[in-house]
């Protein structure tokens, strides 16, 4: 196995662990706790199922972390592409993204410490108390959709190496483009025109698989030590 190659397979195992674990946390979790517009009932599930409700606060810090691991691996596979680009990368990939992450477990505790009722919270009572922990736990929901632009624009950086790289297939880096602008688009959507959040979302899934594809490429086929990263090339 090529230097290259390994480090493209590094790079897709730490990728595949934030795609194993993004449904957990935006999928599972909301769907088993959340009752959409009941503060009591959700506040009751939160009580009933705090160690479920406390793993993804622990996954949203899983995630943050990983964001930062996997951009730094991404680089270390690309740099040789394009520095600058691949500096763009982890700024937008690993760095933002990992902030807002870190941030939103605060949404979460804020919520989880209302919903227990803590004794210098007696000047609420038990509905206001639950309101305000459906309203950390929507800010936690706005954070996210603010976070998809940050999940869309590094995606441009690394479609552009990518599609540059010369051991990894151009289509990937065009898909990338392609899942960048979909990120992009739902967040602002999410936003602007809230009414039509589902319908484009449902519209762009399919874009968002571009990703999975790239995993599954770095992780089964690697980087072709047939074509060496630039760096190489000229060294050569």
């Amino acid at each position: 196995m090529t230097p290259t190659s390994k480090n493209a397979r590094i790079a897709g195992f730490l990728y595949l662990s934030l795609v194993i674990a993004s449904p957990l946390r935006y999928i599972y979790i909301p769907s088993a706790l959340i009752a959409r517009g009941d503060a009591t009932a959700t506040a009751s599930n939160i009580v009933a199922h705090e160690s479920l409700f406390r793993l993804g606060m622990v996954t949203d810090l899983f995630c943050g972390t990983m964001c930062i691991f996997i951009a730094l691996a991404l680089y270390r596979l690309l740099e040789g592409v394009d520095q600058s680009l691949a500096m763009l990368m982890v700024i937008l990939g690993g760095v933002m993204p990992s902030a807002i992450y870190f941030f939103n477990v605060v949404n979460d505790a804020a919520a989880l410490i209302l919903v227990r009722g803590a004794s210098f919270l007696s000047v609420f009572d038990k509905r206001q108390r639950d309101a305000l922990a459906l309203l950390f736990l929507r800010m936690h929901d706005q954070e996210i959709l603010a976070a998809q632009i940050f999940w869309g624009l590094w995606l441009f950086p690394l479609a552009i190496l990518v599609y540059r790289s010369r051991f990894l297939p151009r289509f990937l880096g065009v898909w990338l483009i392609i899942n960048g602008l979909a990120y992009v688009a739902t967040s602002l959507t999410g936003f602007l025109l809230p009414r039509f959040a589902n319908m484009v979302g449902n519209v762009t899934f399919p874009a968002l698989l571009g990703e999975v594809v790239f995993v599954l490429w770095l992780l089964i086929k690697g980087a072709s030590p047939d074509h060496p990263p630039l760096h190489e090339a000229h060294a050569e």
